[in-house]
C-alpha cells in the first residue's frame, strides 16, 4: 500500500506541471505495465520466501527451534512484531493481482491460474496466521483503510480461486506470453501447476478437521489429481545469495547465534520420546563432538554453559534444509500422503491410510537421501510399522511434524491437534502461563495505518477452524 500510495503521490505532482512541456521526456519504448514474465519470476520466487518468513517464526511456536538466549520472546509465546512477515505477504498479494489483471486482459490464462493459485497459498498463510485479513479492498487501492475480510468466508474464496485455476490450467492458453523459465516452481510446466492447485486445495480442505462442514471425501478428490512422486513438489531451488536458512546456519557459525533446535524435536527423532532413532536426524544436524549424542534447547531455559563447548545441536550448513542451495519447500508429495493419510482415517479406510503414512515417511526420506537400508529399517520398527489395525491419528501428526521440519504448516497441524504430541510442553517461563499460542497479533504498521479496522484479539485467539 505504501509502494502504491507513493506512485500515487508522485503521479500527481507530475500531472500538475505543463503537460506539453513534459510529453518531451517520455519514452515511446517503456513498458506501461509491469511484464508477466517478471511478475512470474517475483512471485514465484518470493512466494518460497514468504513460506521461509512465516516459518521463522511459527518454527518457535512448534519447537522446531528454540533460542540460545533465555525467556527470548518467540520461545515463550510474548508478542513479535511481525511488520515483515505481513509486508511481504501483501507486496506479493498486490503483484499477483496486478499479474492476474493483465493475464486476463492478454488473455494468458495459465499466467492468470498461476496468480490465482500463488494467491490462494500467500492469502491462505496470512489467514491461517492472523485469522480476519485485508483481502476484497486492499489489493485494487480503492481505499486506504481496507475493511479486514472473514476469515471463513476467505477460506471458501480460496477453494473457489483453486477451482478458478484448475479450470484456467484446462484452457489452452491464447497469450503471446507464456510461462517458461521465469518461473521458479515449476519452469513453466503447467501439468505440474495443475497438480499444485490440487494439492494446496487438500491442504485447506483438511484444514476443517474440527469443523461440521469438514468432508473427508472432498480433500481425497482432491488428492486423486495432485502429486504423484517427489518429482511433482513445488520448490524453490535456486537463490540470489543462499538459501535463507542456510543464510542462518551461516551466521551461527560466525557466532551470531540462532536456528538452535528445541529438545522437543531432537527427543522425538533421537529415540528418547519414541524409542526409535530417525535416520533423518543426522541431516538436519550433527550431534555433539562425541560423535553420538544429539540435545537440544528447551525453549525458554536459552543455552547450556557459556558456550565454549558445543553442548546443543543447531542448524548446520550441511544440512538437508540449511545448506546454500538447501530448496525451500512449498508443499511436497510427503505433505499430501500424510493429509490422505489424515483424511483416509477419517473416512473409515484405515487400509488406505496406513498405506499412505508409510509412503509420506518414505517419500520425506527419500527427498533428505536418507539411506534405503535405514528408511526400511526406520518403517519397520515396531514404533513405527504398527499396522492398518493400530494406525491412529496420533502416529499420523507425529510423522508429519517430523517430516514438516520448519515448514509454516506445522503450526496448522499443531493447533488442530491441540499442541498433543507426545512428551509436548509449554517452554519454561511462558508468557501464557499454561497456554499454548494460537495466532499472531497484528503487526504494528496495521495498528498505526489503519487502526480503525484491525480485528480485536489476543495470542489465544483462535484461528476458525481451531475448534479443540
Amino acid at each position: 500500500m505504501i509502494k502504491k500510495v507513493l506512485y500515487l503521490f508522485i503521479a500527481a505532482i507530475a500531472l500538475t506541471g505543463c503537460d506539453d512541456y513534459l510529453d518531451i521526456n517520455e519514452n515511446p519504448n517503456a513498458a506501461t505495465q509491469p511484464p508477466l514474465k517478471g511478475l512470474l519470476a517475483n512471485t514465484t520466487y518470493n512466494s518460497g520466501i514468504n513460506v521461509y518468513r512465516v516459518g521463522g517464526t511459527t518454527s518457535y511456536y512448534v519447537q522446531y527451534l528454540a533460542s540460545p538466549n533465555e525467556a527470548s520472546a518467540t520461545d515463550i509465546y510474548e508478542r513479535v512484531n511481525t511488520d515483515g512477515t505481513w509486508g511481504g505477504i501483501y507486496d506479493i498479494l498486490s503483484d499477483l493481482y496486478d499479474m492476474r489483471t493483465i493475464a486476463e486482459e492478454s488473455e494468458s490464462v495459465h499466467y492468470a491460474g498461476i496468480a490465482k493459485t500463488l494467491t490462494v497459498l500467500n492469502l491462505g498463510m496470512a489467514v491461517d496466521v492472523y485469522g480476519d485479513v485485508p483481502f476484497s479492498e486492499a489489493l485494487n487501492f480503492q481505499t486506504l483503510f481496507p475493511t479486514y475480510d472473514n476469515q471463513e468466508v476467505l477460506y471458501q474464496q480460496m477453494i473457489n480461486l483453486l477451482d478458478e485455476a484448475i479450470a484456467n490450467f484446462n484452457t489452452e492458453n491464447l497469450g503471446e506470453v507464456v510461462p517458461g523459465s521465469n518461473d521458479f516452481l515449476h519452469g513453466g510446466d503447467i501439468e505440474a501447476w495443475k497438480k499444485t492447485a490440487y494439492a494446496l486445495k487438500a491442504r485447506y480442505l483438511n484444514h476443517l478437521t474440527g469443523m461440521g462442514s469438514y468432508d473427508a471425501n472432498a480433500v481425497l478428490n482432491a488428492l486423486n489429481s495432485a502429486y504423484t512422486s517427489n518429482d511433482d513438489d513445488a520448490q524453490v531451488e535456486s537463490f540470489q545469495n543462499r538459501n535463507p536458512w542456510g543464510q542462518i546456519a551461516v551466521n551461527n557459525a560466525g557466532l551470531i547465534l540462532g536456528g538452535w533446535l528445541s529438545e522437543q524435536v531432537i527427543d522425538a527423532m533421537n529415540g528418547t520420546t519414541f524409542g526409535v532413532f530417525d535416520p533423518r536426524l543426522p541431516l538436519i544436524t550433527d550431534p555433539l563432538p562425541d560423535g553420538v549424542t544429539y540435545r537440544g534447547t528447551v525453549n525458554g531455559e536459552g543455552r547450556i554453559g557459556d558456550g565454549t563447548v558445543q553442548q546443543e545441536c543447531y542448524l548446520t550448513t550441511s544440512g538437508y534444509y540449511s545448506s546454500a542451495d538447501s530448496p525451500l519447500l512449498v508443499i511436497t508429495y510427503a505433505e499430501t500422503k500424510f493429509i490422505e493419510a489424515e483424511a483416509a482415517l477419517r473416512a473409515g479406510d484405515p487400509n488406505a491410510a496406513y498405506e499412505a503414512y508409510l509412503a509420506g515417511i518414505g517419500a520425506n526420506m527419500d527427498k533428505m537421501g536418507v539411506a534405503v537400508a535405514d528408511r526400511d529399517a526406520y518403517l519397520a520398527d515396531p514404533a513405527v510399522g504398527v499396522g492398518a489395525t493400530n494406525l491412529t491419528l496420533d502416529l499420523i501428526f507425529k510423522e508429519k511434524y517430523v517430516a514438516m521440519f520448519l515448514h509454516p504448516e506445522s503450526w496448522v497441524d499443531a493447533r488442530r491437534f491441540n499442541y498433543q504430541y507426545t512428551d509436548f510442553t509449554v517452554p519454561t517461563n511462558n508468557a501464557l502461563g499454561s497456554e499454548f499460542i494460537l495466532r499472531y497479533d497484528y503487526p504494528d504498521t496495521e495498528y498505526l495505518r489503519n487502526p480503525d479496522n484491525v480485528p480485536t484479539v489476543d495470542l489465544t485467539t483462535p484461528i476458525f477452524w481451531d475448534v479443540n
